[in-house]
């Protein structure tokens, strides 16, 4: 079982509020139809907010950790983030890809101490039926809190651990994890090898840069993979392209 991030600055212009990369989609669209057709089974796609959910989030001051009791902030939000899912959705559906979509907002929340729960008997019911699930970066009910944003990133882990993945992949605007030289750095076995370079999880957006993506991928069984858009087609063939995360 693989599962796949397609990165919301892949396939947004995170530049220009509410703007898809529709050349970006439809090529990673493309991927997804062929491996498919290839004969790969069981994959769960989640997708990153981009321009749609950071902006729209950012305008409310709304995070990972702080939240708001506005609902017309949270459907602001929300409403951004069904829209992308409503993109990628058409253009999955156009390849002959059984996608259904999956809401966070209406399935996950956090505790007071804001650990996500994640159902994914959903999801695993759904993929023995023979859909392709897609979930996105959204918002949940937050203990304390109200709602506040669960990433992508968050997802994957979540999905991988209780669905046990075989394979992750996350597809990003970078070939791979980057060093000092920008050169991809091919395999990562522990957070230390890296920490100079990637530096504290610092947020570069309401969800989180690099560091946390890899400080996730570490705590998981299965191997991941972090790479750029011309790699997805050789990621779903059973490459390891780009960086390669594995703690075993």
């Amino acid at each position: 079982m693989i599962v796949l991030k397609l990165g919301g600055s892949v396939i947004t212009d995170k530049d220009r509020p509410e703007t898809l990369d529709g050349e970006a989609l439809e090529r990673a669209a493309d991927a997804v139809a062929a491996a498919l057709e290839g004969g790969v089974e069981d994959l769960v796609i989640v997708h990153g907010g981009g321009s749609f959910g950071h902006h729209n989030a950012s305008e409310h001051g709304v995070t990972t950790a702080e939240g708001t009791r506005d609902a017309g902030a949270a459907l602001d939000i929300h409403g951004a983030m069904t829209t992308l899912n409503r993109f990628v959705l058409s253009r999955l559906l156009e390849r002959g890809v059984e996608a259904v979509p999956v809401h966070p907002f209406s399935a996950g929340h956090r505790d007071v101490e804001g650990d996500l729960e994640l159902p994914t008997g959903q999801v695993a019911t759904l993929l023995a039926e023979g859909f392709v699930p897609v979930l996105h970066g959204d918002l949940v009910a937050h203990a304390g809190a109200g709602a506040t944003v669960v990433s992508g990133d968050e997802l994957v882990t979540a999905l991988a651990r209780d669905l046990e993945a075989d394979r992750i992949g996350l597809c990003s605007t970078v070939p791979g994890v980057l060093d000092d030289d920008d050169a991809v750095i091919d395999r990562i076995a522990a957070y230390e090898d890296v920490a100079d370079v990637l530096g504290e999880s610092a947020a570069t957006d309401v969800t989180g840069g690099m560091a946390a993506k890899v400080q996730a991928l570490l705590t998981l069984e299965a191997e991941a993979s972090i790479f750029g858009l011309e790699d997805l087609e050789a990621f779903l063939a059973g490459d390891e392209p780009g960086t390669t995360i594995d703690s075993s």
